[in-house]
């Protein structure tokens, strides 16, 4: 791949990627939309490590793919004409979970909104670049995994042929501070004397993959040939027909972009250093901020508090 890094007079890096993650760190298609074709037009993007705070430009001009992360696309929809003007092309990893009873995602559209748009989206690009994620999934004493694997039955009955791929992961509340912190201060679901108990066990894994899989040979007995993949997680649930997913996916690009051959320079999967160990997404830089999302998630790692996400927003409007 044809990533370049380097120093300029200044001592800020240069970053050239070829692929673009937009973003695991904030939701840029629902909140920032009009800043990253901004960006774009402009040419490149100053990106903060958030460990060093170290500033970093982030060039556009080797870009031939984005990976974008949302909840919400439909902001960002508008603008897709201009990326495929620029010869950019794009797949999402549009999750669309059902946690409007639970409350665990407070600023998400509701969820027929976001079943319309995307069908919207997967009509507009092809289902081929909309992959759906119910992503975490979170049991707690008021959500069995029965309860879990019925929120995926009804949802995934709208979306029919709208995807070729639905990825799932485990909430991980242990790793995570700030996910513990909101999930008991957001919800009555989560104190502080369960939050140790509250990750799923082998148990309830077992019990979710095998309604999967007989969920997954319903849908394509009646013709939606849908494959399932867990991200980043290690257990293995292959006898399931469940696989362990790269998001940001080589092969995909591959086979739905004609031209990555040429981009991608013949490699099929150079492992991303950048994320844990048990990620299996290809390279790319992500252009993201934390503490920059609204949606307000309970489980999300990416938001420290309220509070951050409000100061933060309102010091980086003038980047618009």
């Amino acid at each position: 791949m044809n990533d370049e890094t380097h120093i300029t007079d200044n001592t800020v890096a240069i970053q050239t990627p070829v692929i673009i993650s937009a973003s695991r760190s904030t939701d840029i298609p629902a909140f920032h939309a009009q800043w990253f074709i901004n960006r774009l037009r402009a040419g490149y993007v100053i990106w903060y490590n958030p460990f060093n705070h170290k500033p970093m430009r982030i060039s556009f001009k080797n870009t031939k793919v984005v990976v974008f992360w949302t909840k919400n696309p439909k902001p960002l929809i508008p603008y897709l004409k201009e990326l495929d003007d620029r010869g950019i092309q794009y797949y999402f990893q549009f999750t669309l979970n059902d946690y409007e009873y639970e409350g665990f995602e407070p600023n998400v559209p509701p969820l027929a909104e976001r079943i319309d748009t995307f069908r919207q989206l997967s009509g507009l690009i092809g289902k081929e670049k909309v992959i759906w994620r119910f992503d975490p999934l979170i049991v707690t004493p008021q959500v069995s995994p029965r309860d879990l694997l019925e929120k995926i039955w009804n949802t995934g009955n709208c979306l029919k042929n709208c995807t070729e791929k639905l990825v799932f992961s485990f909430i991980d509340i242990k790793a995570y501070r700030k996910v513990q912190n909101n999930l008991v201060k957001e919800t009555s679901s989560f104190s502080r004397e369960n939050i140790e108990n509250s990750e799923l066990t082998v148990e309830q894994i077992t019990e979710i993959a095998e309604g999967l899989a007989q969920i997954r040979k319903h849908w394509q007995s009646e013709g939606w040939n849908i494959s399932m993949a867990t991200c980043a997680e290690q257990i293995d649930l292959s006898k399931y027909g469940i696989e362990h997913n790269s998001c940001i996916d080589s092969k995909l690009i591959k086979r739905i972009f004609p031209s990555a051959k040429d981009f991608l320079s013949g490699q099929v999967n150079r492992k991303d250093r950048g994320q844990r160990k048990i990620c299996g997404c290809t390279v790319s830089k992500d252009i993201g901020m934390y503490n920059t999302c609204s949606h307000f998630c309970v489980y999300c790692y990416a938001n420290t508090s309220r509070s951050a996400v409000e100061k933060l927003l309102i010091v980086n409007i003038v980047n618009y």
